[in-house]
């Protein structure tokens, strides 16, 4: 496959002139990205994926799964996540950045009635748990903390996989993307077409799951594989 640079796929300079908030919205992030002969400063949040042993970077956005029963599916997608009473980290919304490890959740309950969402998560403040007893380990949220994060192989107990594991305080830091998982595929096309409802309704670009607030994106077709793509994408891989 070849990288295709979504800057090349529209005049930026003529639909910055006619819609300068969205020429605010863009230099706000001060990353740059060069195309059409002249250079152009893009809004990009960085979603640049981390694997399990990273920690977390406070303050950036990271993507994340989630494993749930398939009958909590369309509240979740339409109402967001509830905070668990309790758990390992204390009360919050259990995630993590292995896909593996969202797989195993509801314990002992057969595949076909699990789904595993993929998110979008604002991890704020993190707090690293790495040990049984960790003076935190339940009061991170108390102590001024958005996210804690068990690191792989961190010895805990309870954690016989040793995969990683996130605990959100605030629900509203997580948005779901997509359905990763779900045995059943029409179920999946349906739950995936009730997310781009909700990220449409809550004006959310379904391409680069950006705000739209200051006006809708000015979505393009790719000249080689002619699929659509939105010029605020960090990047966009042809099949052709």
């Amino acid at each position: 496959m070849t990288a295709c640079s979504v800057n090349y796929l529209i005049d930026k300079q003529q639909y910055f002139e006619s819609r300068p908030n969205h020429l605010w919205e863009f230099k706000k992030k001060n990353k740059q990205m060069e195309g059409m002969g002249k250079i152009y400063t893009v809004a990009v949040e960085d979603r640049k994926p981390l694997h399990g042993g990273e920690e977390p970077t406070s303050g950036q956005v990271y993507t994340m799964y989630h494993g749930t029963h398939l009958k909590n599916a369309k509240h979740i997608i339409t109402h967001g996540f509830q905070c668990s009473k309790d758990g390992l980290l204390g009360p919050g919304v259990y995630v993590s950045r292995n896909i593996e490890k969202a797989k195993c959740y509801p314990l002992n309950e057969d595949r076909k009635n699990k789904v595993v969402f993929k998110l979008r998560v604002r991890v704020g403040k993190v707090k690293k748990i790495d040990c049984d007893n960790h003076p935190l380990q339940k009061s991170w949220s108390q102590n001024g903390y958005d996210c804690a994060w068990v690191p792989p192989n961190s010895g805990i107990k309870t954690i016989k996989s040793g995969r990683e594991e996130d605990c959100i305080w605030d629900p509203s830091r997580i948005e779901t993307v997509d359905v990763a998982c779900c045995m059943d595929e029409a179920v999946r096309s349906n739950l995936r077409k009730l997310i781009k409802s909700q990220m449409k309704a809550e004006g959310e670009c379904n391409l680069c799951y950006q705000d739209t607030g200051t006006g809708p994106h000015p979505i393009q077709r790719c000249w080689e594989c002619h699929k659509s793509i939105c010029p605020f994408q960090r990047k966009h891989f042809c099949d052709r």
